[in-house]
């Protein structure tokens, strides 16, 4: 029998419409009523409709095991290293990149050992060198005396990668300040995307691509126009698995990079990233942008035309600058200062994103190895104890309900997490965390967003119970997850 395209796309808007259906009718538990990344609605369904649909986008699968990762490396090195910049000017000599004792698994080690689950590399920034031979240009490893002008950064990193069990992603610059064919749209767009299929055809698996949407003007004057949707198509052809990061649709950029994540962070939003003029467009119409503070309230919703599960990833740099600086060495990151980051990336619904750069010799900075160290063993020692006996018990969650949850006697805390299961959904808007101490509930935190992950501080305490109330929630929440621990005073 010949199906048709037509055919399978009326097979799609029927089962929407027939989920719809189910959602709205109030049989929302039977299986099968979850949209998976994006769900556009029809015309017919009502404001509140809306919100309620919203609780039932869920991840897909390569979105939800990014999210489960929490920790992420990004690695900034190349050209910029040996020259002392942060954005190049693109007509380095390529001979200025000579690393003395490149070590990758140094990096993969040192990070690692830290809980760091994938790096990031920046196989290409601004200045348009290459960190492998690449075909497309004489700007690259292949043109210093590296290795003999037989070195291959990505190919070292990947098989250290790949040795010690780390996923890998790659950062790509949109813009190339040394092409010649920036600015010539269609011919810099060819050059783009034989850069991109070297890279997600010759290194193995690829978890993560990284774009930003960096673009300037071209030698010849012109500001280059990206077609974001054919690199999308390279991407999901040659690397399906991989996430499309910050301009892609995957995983959103929370809007700073100073490790900060928002009180109220949905994963469910109508933003999308500005790789076309109709999203352009619902983008200023809804008066949303990466920076804004309310990318997914009910009022939100109920004005938009989609939602999407788009996630926030927080990246922040160790260090003042994002290539290595040998007059920084001293300012690397303090552990407060790190442990703080975690609690507003990792602990408000994100995945943290953190720029460690190599040095000159191509290897990790001692000191920043030292505190990668501190900050592991911290997180590790921290999450390790849970203080409640039941914490682990699945709980569905009415708006108004309350459960009460044990904590092993005498025990002090100062931290709770709680978990959504989110292949379920993000729901709770508003909860509160009570202690039970000398015969009183006493209020020790309180928030809005759960989602995948949600950390909360406050002073010592040990009380002998404590009570989550969920007093707003978009249908039954689902919490996997409630934890209290005590994070030592640093």
């Amino acid at each position: 029998m010949l199906i048709t395209f037509n055919d399978i796309q009326m097979r799609k808007v029927t089962y929407v419409i027939l989920s719809l259906s189910i959602i709205l009718s109030g049989c929302s538990q039977r299986a099968n009523t979850y949209f998976e990344k994006e769900l556009t609605f029809p015309d017919f369904v009502t404001s509140d409709q809306k919100v309620k649909l919203a609780a039932y986008v869920v991840p897909n699968k390569h979105q939800y095991e990014w999210q489960q990762m929490e920790l992420t490396a990004f690695i900034h090195f190349g050209i910029n290293t040996f020259t002392g910049k942060e954005w190049g000017e693109g007509n380095e000599d390529p001979e200025l990149f000579n690393p003395t004792d490149f070590d990758a698994e140094q990096w993969v080690t040192s990070l690692q050992n830290a809980g760091f689950k994938m790096i990031v590399l920046t196989a290409k920034h601004h200045d348009g060198f290459c960190l492998w031979p690449t075909e497309t240009t004489n700007h690259s490893v292949a043109s210093s005396s590296w290795r003999n002008g037989n070195g291959d950064v990505v190919n070292e990193v990947r098989d250290a990668c790949e040795k010690y069990n780390m996923k890998f992603g790659i950062y790509l610059s949109p813009w190339d300040r040394n092409a010649e064919s920036y600015g010539d749209s269609p011919a810099y767009n060819d050059f783009f995307v034989q850069q991109l299929t070297e890279l997600l055809t010759n290194y193995g698996e690829i978890n993560e691509i990284w774009f930003d949407g960096a673009n300037g003007e071209g030698p010849n004057g012109k500001v280059q126009e990206y077609n974001w949707q054919r690199f999308y198509h390279v991407i999901d052809s040659l690397q399906p698995s991989a996430v499309k990061a910050i301009m892609g649709n995957d995983i959103r950029w929370v809007g700073n990079e100073n490790g900060l994540g928002r009180e109220t962070e949905w994963s469910v939003t109508p933003l999308q990233p500005n790789i076309s003029d109709a999203i352009i467009n619902e983008n200023i119409r809804l008066n949303i942008t990466t920076t804004s503070e309310d990318l997914g309230s009910s009022i939100l919703i109920e004005e938009s035309n989609s939602v999407y599960w788009y996630p926030s990833e927080v990246d922040v740099s160790i260090r003042p600058g994002w290539f290595y600086h040998e007059e920084e060495n001293q300012q690397v990151k303090t552990l407060n200062e790190l442990v703080d980051i975690y609690f507003q990336s990792v602990g408000m619904n994100s995945v943290l994103l953190l720029n460690v750069p190599p040095d000159k010799r191509g290897r990790i900075y001692e000191l920043d190895v030292e505190r990668l160290n501190q900050f592991g063993t911290y997180i590790s020692n921290t999450f390790s104890n849970d203080k409640l006996t039941d914490g682990d018990a699945y709980w569905k969650a009415r708006s108004g309900d309350s459960k009460e949850y044990n904590v092993i006697p005498g025990e002090t805390i100062n931290t709770i997490m709680l978990q959504e299961d989110i292949l379920k959904g993000q729901r709770v808007e508003k909860f509160s965390v009570e202690g039970f101490i000398n015969d009183k509930w006493i209020v020790l935190t309180e928030g809005t967003t759960i989602g995948y992950k949600r950390l909360l501080r406050f002073p010592d305490i040990s009380p002998a119970k404590l009570r989550l109330t969920v007093y707003e929630t978009r249908d039954i929440a689902n919490i996997q997850k409630f934890g209290a621990y005590y994070a030592p005073k640093l």
